[in-house]
């Protein structure tokens, strides 16, 4: 049955989302608040689809940690999940993302019409300083733009050990800004790099806000701590919710240690 779940999402899923791009791209040459409305829309039909077809629910914890008005963001990044949730969970998102995303037909012109940051991770100290630049010319814009950094930078297995880059952080210090960290546990549920489901209910907690002032290192240690033990948190919750076995301490040391090892060997 849960084979036969996962085809019927993916199906249903990649159908709408091909259907959206294309019949929603008169929208790229509508004023940009029409555009904002049309994908925000597509965002609450994901969640839609993930309910219906996928058997995955949604619980907010924390909202009124989100202040109003702009904001930094700092969310765990689990899964494909998270990033087209959160087209419908905040006001007027704007994803720091890797540049390579721009350049794909429809998505990277909404990318660009939506004024999201694509960002050349391979281009050093020059990047980073755009960077700073862009995340302050966003929040300028005021009317609850959200600037939604994945601090780490790509996917982590539910439970993998952290892996932080310091963007965020000169961001941070940068923008003079506070930042909301994100703890979620989607990766249980649609795991990165597969097409298989489980049902349940992904949990998305918004944490108190980290108020703007702190030193970079402060702030980089304080992000990462939040994060890390809601994420793991919500990580054991989830396991239980599903019936499986929660990793001890050594469990999790091993298979931190195994996953390194992949990483580098990936790397030689």
């Amino acid at each position: 049955m849960s084979l036969i779940r996962a085809l019927v999402f993916n199906a249903v899923f990649y159908t709408a989302l091909t259907l959206y791009v294309v019949i929603g791209s008169p929208f790229l040459l509508m004023p940009r608040p029409w555009l904002l409305w049309m994908v925000t829309n597509w965002g609450r039909l994901f969640l839609w689809i993930c309910r219906v077809f996928g058997g995955l629910k949604l619980e907010i914890r924390g909202r009124e940690n989100l202040p109003p008005g702009p904001v930094m963001i700092a969310s765990k990044h689990q899964s494909a999940w998270e990033t087209l949730a959160y087209l419908a969970l905040f006001d007027d998102p704007c994803f720091v993302l890797k540049r390579e995303l721009s350049f794909i037909p429809f998505f990277g012109w909404f990318i660009l019409q939506l004024n999201h940051i694509p960002l050349d991770r391979r281009g050093g100290s020059a990047v980073l300083s755009g960077l700073i630049a862009a995340v302050k010319r966003e929040l300028a814009r005021g009317h609850g733009r959200q600037v939604i950094f994945f601090p780490e930078g790509t996917r982590r297995a539910p439970g993998a050990p952290p892996s932080y880059k310091v963007g965020v952080a000169l961001a941070y210090v940068g923008a003079k800004t506070p930042c909301v960290p994100v703890a979620l546990n989607a990766g249980l549920y649609w795991p990165r790099r597969s097409l298989r489901l489980r049902p349940g209910t992904v949990v998305v907690e918004f944490l108190p806000a980290i108020p703007a002032g702190l030193k970079r290192d402060k702030f980089f240690l304080e992000m990462q701590t939040r994060i890390e033990e809601a994420s793991d948190r919500l990580y054991e919750e989830g396991l239980r919710a599903l019936g499986d076995p929660v990793p001890t301490r050594e469990e999790r040391a091993a298979a931190a240690a195994a996953q390194k090892d992949e990483e580098a060997g990936a790397l030689g």
